[in-house]
């Protein structure tokens, strides 16, 4: 349906002359003539019956005079959805129970006034296609996985270096560590059957454990986070490794224990991502309140796989490996 001709309805309606609609819509009375036909055809009904002091609803104008108005209120609603500053910021979060929910979480804390709509993508090569798409406008991830470079147009900063902990069942020998360095895990068996190939988390612990020469198995089937819990809490010889972020519960029974990695502690690095055409006024707030943060990758008591440091950790463009 012509919305246009429907607006033309509606105020010649209000109206009550098709050549007062006319001056309020800087049209010619007959080009509301033409609009105001085109929409009785479509309709197949007579909407007006034009009397000597102007035009007159007939009961069929009367009767869609109201759905007319839910009309053009739809199209208002539908424009003012797409209208900078209006449509929510869409951002991308690799887990709702990961360290980049909290940051964004940190964002709408600092902003209530900020619409948000957050979703979970599969990997960094989902996120970066929906961004160029236009499907996200942000995303938190870890770029880039060796050999690989960001497209043109997308623009990252680091927000976030996230301590990478190991978490153990009661009865594991390195369960009661206060802390524990890379070297002390070498020979021990740790378990992380969520790890998908060719994602850039599996690029992280890939490097890890080339690193310090550590045993990271990826084998069975991944039946989520609850299954691994149980399995590491019964296991005298399986460990896995957790975010300091990462919000976990898990029945007091359990027993489980977080042990600190430290010299050097590995750090997950989190970077936002976006596109540098993106006029989001929310997206511009949400970098500007990740870059009052800093992210130091020259740090030696920590350690990062060569590909995710940058020798400017506050600048934005195209990443390379």
């Amino acid at each position: 349906m012509d919305l246009e001709a429907v607006r033309t309805f509606v105020s010649a309606a209000d109206a009550g002359r098709f050549q007062d609609a006319a001056d309020e819509l800087s049209v010619t009375q007959q080009a509301v003539s033409k609009r105001i036909a085109t929409l009785e055809r479509i309709l197949g009904v007579r909407l007006f019956t034009r009397t000597a002091r102007g035009a007159k609803l007939t009961i069929d104008g009367q009767a869609f005079l109201p759905h007319a108005r839910d009309l053009l209120r739809a199209e208002e609603r539908a424009l003012a959805s797409v209208r900078p500053g209006r449509r929510a910021l869409r951002v991308d979060v690799i887990g709702r129970r990961l360290a980049p929910a909290d940051l964004v979480r940190d964002f709408h804390r600092a902003h209530p006034e900020a619409e948000l709509d957050v979703v979970t993508l599969f990997d960094a090569d989902a996120a970066i296609d929906a961004i160029r798409s236009g499907t996200i406008d942000a995303s938190i991830r870890a770029v880039t996985m060796p050999g690989r470079q960001l497209p043109d147009g997308i623009e990252t900063v680091r927000v976030l270096g996230e301590p990478i902990q190991l978490l153990t069942g009661a009865a594991h020998e390195l369960a009661a560590a206060r802390s524990v360095t890379p070297a002390d895990l070498v020979g021990h068996r740790i378990w992380m059957p969520g790890i998908v190939p060719g994602t850039e988390w599996a690029a992280y612990y890939d490097a890890l454990a080339a690193a310090f020469g550590l045993t990271i198995e990826i084998t069975g089937p991944d039946f989520g986070t609850e299954p691994l819990l149980d399995t590491i809490a019964d296991s005298r010889s399986l460990a896995t490794f957790v975010g300091e972020q990462t919000r976990l519960a898990w029945p007091a029974d359990h027993g489980l224990r977080r042990v600190v990695v430290q010299d050097p502690t590995p750090v997950y690095p989190h970077s936002l991502l976006w596109h540098r055409d993106n006029p989001h006024p929310t997206l511009a707030m949400l970098r500007d309140h990740f870059g009052s943060g800093s992210v130091d990758d020259g740090d030696t008591k920590t350690w990062t796989p060569a590909w995710a440091r940058r020798p400017d950790p506050r600048s934005t463009g195209p990443a390379t490996a």
